[in-house]
């Protein structure tokens, strides 16, 4: 009770339902480590940049933050078998007028602050990258990033290798921090689905669901959306990436919501399609129990060693067995040609993460997200959940929002 009591004073309070999750220090040190031990040869990597005035939300190249967790602008990192070096720019008392103060590396604690154990200044980087390439030949960095053309300029006689495939290796399976960062941004996601559901009524405009989503998202802490919110209704729910969200939408027909939010750097990814008027009709709900059929199918494949795409007996193969063996279209056709896209991708700092060729790994997350389009009908059905691939099979992170069609309905409920 005593547990009960002050759970309530600290909602009461204004506290965050959701407590963000965050990579500790450590474990960008372990990344970088167990790149380094692969290196051969020097990596330079470059952080985004900004321009003046520039007053939009920064985010940070994605590979960048993966290797240093570090989210100001500007930075470089230099990675060698033997040491990784940051990069930061000087203090910029007039711009930091504008922007606030940036640690840089004359500061006394940045060490600390950034959890490396050498941070150079800026300036210094063309004498360290000379130095390391005297006992190396290979240069690797990110070919279509801003600051690779101007290291191509630098180092005029050779050539630079691609970084991504090296980096792709350590990402594409997450470390127990990065499914518990992945988890909380799923369920501060399924609470903004489940507050649209509340709000849900004929005669509303898809623009206003999304609204009632990003109120709910922002409110928990999250810094932005993974992707922007699909609200498709009607015969905008046939349109995969559908992205309007200006339509009003009437009883009798569904409603796509295609919507996450991304914290601390982390992205979920869910969807869900729901009857405006509260319940499906018996064409709707036939549709919908195939999608949820052939959704379910895949997962009960989903383990290591199961392949998403590719020759086989793949998971976006059975997938689409299954809906090809169940159901028709108005002509008495197959319903497989109206899944239109894959089955699903893999999820973590970036909604659509790095993908490295091969069989799935315990580790791994996915989406699972079969679909039927008929604009025909104008009914459109999309199911998207994501899941972990654990050492037995796999775990859906985003099992607490109802898909069940009659839960559904009863979620909508008033």
């Amino acid at each position: 009770m005593r547990g009960i009591i002050f759970a309530g004073l600290l909602c009461a309070l204004g506290a965050p339902l959701f407590q963000a999750q965050t990579i500790p220090q450590d474990e960008y040190r372990e990344r970088r480590a167990k790149l380094r031990n692969s290196l051969d040869g020097t990596m330079v990597l470059f952080g985004r940049t900004v321009g003046q005035d520039e007053v939009f939300g920064f985010v940070q190249e994605s590979n960048f933050y993966y290797l240093t967790g570090w989210t100001q602008p500007n930075a470089v990192l230099l990675l060698t078998r033997d040491q990784d070096i940051l990069f930061l720019p000087h203090h910029d008392v007039r711009m930091e007028t504008f922007t606030g103060k940036h640690p840089s590396a004359e500061d006394s604690d940045v060490k600390a602050v950034t959890g490396f154990d050498q941070v150079m200044s800026i300036e210094k980087l063309e004498s360290q990258l000379t130095h390391a390439m005297e006992t190396s030949e290979k240069v690797y960095t990110l070919p279509r990033q801003p600051g690779a053309e101007k290291l191509n300029a630098f180092l005029s006689l050779r050539e630079t290798s691609d970084a991504q495939p090296l980096i792709a290796k350590l990402r594409v399976k997450k470390s127990p921090a990065e499914i518990a960062a992945i988890q909380h941004a799923t369920d501060v996601s399924i609470e903004g689905h489940r507050a649209t559901w509340k709000r849900l009524a004929a005669g509303l405009y898809e623009y206003q669901l999304s609204a009632t989503f990003t109120d709910a998202i922002f409110e928990a802490g999250c810094e932005r959306y993974a992707y922007s919110p699909i609200v498709g209704s009607g015969p905008n729910s046939t349109v995969l990436h559908y992205s309007s969200n200006r339509r009003r939408m009437d009883r009798g027909e569904v409603v796509v919501m295609d919507a996450a939010a991304e914290c601390n750097y982390y992205a979920s990814d869910i969807t869900r399609t729901v009857p405006v008027g509260g319940r499906f009709s018996a064409r709707e709900r036939e549709l919908y129990e195939i999608v949820l059929g052939a959704q379910k199918a895949a997962l009960a494949a989903t383990k290591p060693g199961a392949r998403m795409s590719g020759e086989g007996n793949t998971l976006n193969k059975i997938a689409r067995d299954y809906i090809d063996s169940h159901g028709k279209d108005l002509h008495g056709e197959k319903l497989g040609k109206y899944f239109t896209h894959g089955l699903g991708h893999p999820v973590g700092i970036d909604v659509h993460d790095v993908n490295y060729p091969g069989p799935l790994e315990a580790g791994m997350v996915i989406t699972l997200e079969p679909g039927i389009y008929i604009p025909e009908e104008g009914i459109g059905i999309r199911i998207e959940d994501v899941v972990l691939v654990t050492e037995n099979g796999a775990r859906v992170l985003s099992a607490a929002l109802p898909k069940e069609p009659d839960e559904v309905e009863k979620a909508l409920a008033r």
